[in-house]
């Protein structure tokens, strides 16, 4: 069993984030770094069935939680709750970060904030379309030498006619989403009832990795980014999985060279660390992580 993604969703005009956890294992308070005020921000956690609430910031805020796993659509399903949970938690929220329990900020909350909504609020000018001043930020590819293979993975053709292959694309699970593409993804139908479908290849099958590009791709290519702002290293990966940074690897240098990206965006997030990262990363947040 495999533990789920966490969301982090962002309310316009609000000063703080709400954040919504969804995780195998409970996160001790104690990691947070911060003392978050009941109307600024909330957390929500998408817990094992094991797992009973804590109390605290987790007051009222453990959504209805099924068992997840690889190569199963348990994962789409599982975000796809998180991000109705949001949406109907306050009708602000506008943004919406799908990260997980192995991810790190690599930057204040009210860094990220201040990226999503006022520097490009400052922009506006350079917007001709309203619509594309707040885009989802996630990525979206369409080569890759085993898009076919994935495609297939369910049986030839089983994806068709809803999703011909000319359309079906691939990105990291890990996104930012607008408050209208959040909404696209939980109202679908169309797409869900494929991608819902067990592969029969299980070696090719990787859902969450095609379920939300692919359908973002096809209803609003114009207003995602293509990028994903969450930074992860293939450098040395196994199984599918990318490499695994342990606590002598975390330091300030670390965090730094996270936050350098290649393009016009900064990454806000990074993983993939081990559990035994949380003290090392705590002791460096105050004078590192969180100092913008």
């Amino acid at each position: 069993m495999l533990s789920s993604p966490i969301l982090v969703s962002l309310a316009l005009l609000i000063s703080l984030p709400l954040v919504l956890f969804l995780s195998q294992q409970l996160l001790p308070q104690f990691t947070f770094p911060f003392s978050p005020d009941a109307d600024d921000l909330a957390l929500f956690h998408h817990p094992t069935t094991s797992v009973v609430s804590p109390g605290g910031v987790f007051h009222n805020r453990f959504i209805s939680s099924k068992p997840t796993q690889r190569a199963s659509p348990s994962l789409i399903s599982a975000a796809r709750r998180l991000l109705a949970s949001a949406l109907l938690d306050d009708p602000l929220n506008q943004y919406f970060a799908l990260v997980s329990q192995h991810c790190v900020p690599l930057l204040s909350f009210r860094f990220v904030y201040n990226y999503l909504f006022k520097n490009q609020l400052m922009s506006l000018a350079s917007f001709s379309d309203f619509n594309l001043l707040y885009p989802s930020f996630i990525e979206i590819l369409s080569e890759d030498p085993n898009l076919y293979e994935r495609y297939n993975a369910r049986g030839e053709n089983v994806m068709l006619p809803e999703v011909p292959f000319e359309d079906f694309r691939v990105g990291s699970q890990f996104f930012i989403l607008n408050r209208k593409h959040a909404k696209v993804v939980v109202r679908d139908y169309k797409l869900w009832k494929k991608f819902r479908i067990p592969c029969v290849n299980l070696d090719s099958c990787y859902p969450e990795e095609h379920y939300f590009p692919t359908l973002l791709s096809m209803e609003d290519l114009n207003g995602c980014t293509g990028f994903t702002l969450t930074r992860v290293n293939w450098t040395g990966c196994w199984d599918g999985h990318p490499h695994l940074y342990t606590p002598e690897e975390v330091s300030p240098e670390l965090i730094r060279q996270l936050r350098v990206s290649n393009s016009s965006y900064s990454y806000l997030f990074a993983r993939k660390f081990s559990p035994e990262c949380l003290a090392p990363l705590m002791d460096i947040a105050d004078d590192v992580i969180f100092r913008d």
